[in-house]
């Protein structure tokens, strides 16, 4: 599979994934200015990765993606939701997300700050009102992913990061269970909570969730290098930004060269979970894996 098929792949889950998010908040009774908000961020763009990992691990697992589509689009309203709480002033003040001016500068800080807490609530009734899959894989998968965003996964990773930034002597050891939380946290658990969906047994769960971790770690060594490296109409958002306000990244820590074939074993160690692995799903993720580090080069 080569690159342009990974990517031609990826976009068509993600265009199922678009279609659910154009309406999931229609007709719902929203304050016109807060929907106003959700939407705008949630309607950005972006390659809808999260969702569409758990809708790739829901078909190995064994269900059509399309019954557990609304567990999957509410994943991007949590992402979307943390998004928009990351680039606030208090945060990383950043102005620029997927190409367009960040939720902030244009609705305000309450708005935004609101539109983020209203996204991740309605993430919760969104997968709770799946219907076509048994009720206790629902549960577990919510559990999973509330365990993933909340406190032990990408928040306590953001604030890990806000402690870390602008420290000097900072370990590797700490830099690596930053991202774990902050990136590789909601990574994990949306490969983790598809396979549940899907019925996968303890092998499968276990294979989601190292792959999931994995990948996680290569796409956010991968982030780093870009920040560095990469072009800022590419992706949407500024480039050095990291150096700028003091973040301990890879390429800061052990260098750009170093940080590159770290990346590349990552998601080799990543692809060795799936081994065992075939048909055209399992072959998506190990191209994906690969994909993920061959943007830096």
């Amino acid at each position: 599979m080569s690159d342009v098929d990974v990517k031609k792949t990826l976009a068509n889950y993600a265009a199922g994934v678009e279609k659910y998010l154009e309406t999931c908040l229609k007709d719902r009774g929203i304050t016109p200015r807060l929907q106003e908000a959700m939407e705008y961020s949630l309607m950005a763009g972006g390659k809808r990765l999260r969702p569409v990992l758990c809708l790739i691990w829901a078909e190995i697992a064994g269900i059509e993606s399309a019954k557990v589509m609304p567990f999957a689009a509410a994943i991007e309203c949590i992402h979307t939701y943390s998004l928009i709480h990351d680039d606030l002033p208090a945060m990383d003040d950043d102005d620029l997300r997927r190409g367009k001016p960040t939720n902030h500068k244009v609705y305000g800080e309450a708005t935004a700050i609101l539109a983020g807490d209203a996204l991740l609530t309605e993430a919760f009734g969104m997968m709770l009102n799946v219907s076509d899959v048994p009720a206790e894989r629902v549960l577990q998968a919510a559990s999973i992913m509330a365990y993933g965003a909340g406190s032990n996964g990408m928040v306590g990773g953001q604030q890990i990061d806000m402690d870390l930034t602008g420290k000097d002597g900072v370990e590797l050891q700490e830099l690596q269970q930053m991202h774990a939380l902050k990136t590789g946290a909601l990574i994990t658990a949306s490969c983790l909570s598809g396979c549940i969906l899907g019925g996968g047994d303890e092998d499968d769960m276990k294979a989601a969730m190292e792959w999931g971790k994995n990948v996680g770690m290569a796409f956010q060594i991968a982030d780093d290098i870009l920040d560095v490296v990469g072009d800022e109409k590419e992706l949407g958002k500024p480039v050095g930004s990291d150096q700028e306000q003091g973040k301990n990244t890879y390429p800061s820590m052990i260098g750009l060269e170093e940080s590159k074939n770290l990346a590349v074993q990552v998601a080799a160690t990543a692809n060795l979970e799936i081994k065992n692995y075939s048909g055209a799903q399992a072959d998506f993720l190990r191209h994906l894996a690969a994909y993920i580090v061959q943007r830096t080069s």
